[in-house]
């Protein structure tokens, strides 16, 4: 569309300002839309990993019966994608005009902040949201918690997926400091579910949610879920359900399920109307594309983001679930990820090593990668683009093989665009 693509371009040159954390700017620019955060009725998804899963499972849901928005970051393909309602992308048109709209008002009101691109982009989203009169918005923090743009909201709920070994340069070295970010989400009063089982980051968020008078639903303890040939179990205060079917693969999506389903009986309570029919039929349509997002061929390609070692390991533990004779790794990773471990998890597992740089500008040089595929005595190719790549793999593979694409939701995005149209 004409002009969406230069207002877009204005969005991303915000990034020059890179990540500024606090609420005073966001809240700064929500104030211009006359303050829509505050008219939302939401839940707040924070975590380490599994936050995208737990709100496209809640999304799916809850749009059975209700109208529902859903702002979720990154996206892989185009903007459009991180704001959706009843899992429809806003318009170019919508988009287009929202961007204008919001810039007027910041040029009329002559503020000096420095707004973000994520404050300019969830700004927007809460107020196309407002004014589409959702019933519920579904919100995933970008990164942390406490100082995250989205933690202007008052939740119905809060949810802490987990706490894993991602962004310590800006979250903190230890789980102890992400854990304190993360429950940076839990507001007075207001339930918190929480996946957490590790006990020093337990503490932090046991002890914030005290503090707040926040109630904690805890996995493990006020509900629990069984994993069993691919199908869970829920057994919570209120529901207990049995052979539930989930739409997105992995063993590790049962402790998301449960998470949602944590959830649901919060919403139930405060007189939401949700049927198991609707709880049934949103989880196993729940669709979550690069994340275990499997291409049928000979050979299979499967594209996974684990951008971090607890997503590295829960990829590891899905390929036990599959059928394939040898793997063939393509891996595109960031230089401020836990990259070294990653790769001491990944290439022993792999029979070829091709290592791609995507588009970023933190993107780890394939050189690193391939350096440390030979110290292994593995074969390791460097790929200027994804097709070359795949090529390459396929080359390398037989049949019966697996080509796994993974390492960012950077590299993930540029494969699947390709792998989309058939290539």
């Amino acid at each position: 569309m004409e002009g969406l693509q230069k207002e877009i371009e204005f969005l991303y040159s915000l990034e020059r300002f890179g990540m500024v954390f606090g609420l005073e700017n966001v809240s700064s620019l929500l104030e211009l839309l006359d303050n829509p955060h505050l008219k939302l009725r939401a839940i707040h998804v924070a975590g380490t990993n599994g936050k995208g899963s737990v709100c496209a499972m809640l999304d799916s849901i809850l749009s059975q019966r209700y109208k529902v928005g859903l702002y979720t970051s990154p996206h892989l393909h185009r903007l459009n994608e991180r704001i959706k309602i009843n899992e429809r992308e806003i318009s170019d048109e919508e988009l287009l005009n929202l961007i204008r709209l919001l810039r007027e008002n910041t040029e009329r009101a002559k503020r000096p902040e420095r707004f973000t691109f994520f404050d300019f982009i969830t700004a927007l989203a809460f107020f196309y949201f407002v004014k589409k009169e959702v019933d519920l918005a579904i919100v995933e923090v970008g990164l942390g918690g406490r100082l995250d743009s989205t933690n202007v909201i008052r939740p119905l709920v809060g949810v802490i997926t987990n706490i894993g070994h991602d962004h310590m340069d800006v979250l903190g070295p230890t789980l102890k400091d992400i854990a304190r970010e993360k429950a940076g989400i839990i507001k007075e009063n207001t339930p918190i579910v929480c996946g957490e089982k590790k006990e020093e980051p337990l503490q932090v968020i046991l002890e914030e949610a005290s503090k707040k008078k926040a109630p904690l639903y805890l996995l493990g303890r006020d509900f629990d879920y069984k994993y069993e040939g691919g199908l869970i179990s829920f057994y919570g205060r209120r529901l207990k359900l049995e052979g539930l079917k989930l739409g997105l693969l992995g063993r590790h999506q049962g402790e998301n399920a449960s998470l949602v389903l944590g959830v649901i009986e919060k919403l139930l309570e405060f007189g939401l109307l949700i049927k198991e029919e609707d709880i049934r039929k949103g989880l196993e349509k729940t669709r979550w594309p690069g994340r275990l997002e499997l291409f049928e061929g000979k050979p299979k390609v499967l594209l996974d983001g684990a951008h971090n070692p607890e997503g590295v390991k829960a990829l590891c533990e899905f390929l036990k679930e599959i059928s394939f004779k040898k793997l063939h790794l393509i891996i595109g990773i960031m230089k401020d990820k836990s990259w070294k471990e990653m790769l001491e998890t990944l290439l022993p597992l792999s029979q070829s090593v091709i290592a791609f740089r995507p588009q970023n500008p933190r993107s780890l040089e394939p050189e690193t990668v391939i350096n440390l595929a030979k110290q292994m005595s593995l074969e390791g190719f460097e790929a200027k683009t994804p097709e070359e790549a795949l090529r390459v793999a396929k080359e390398k593979a037989d049949p019966e093989d697996l080509i796994l694409i993974t390492g960012s939701l950077f590299t993930v995005g540029e494969f699947r665009d390709v792998l989309l149209k058939g290539l």
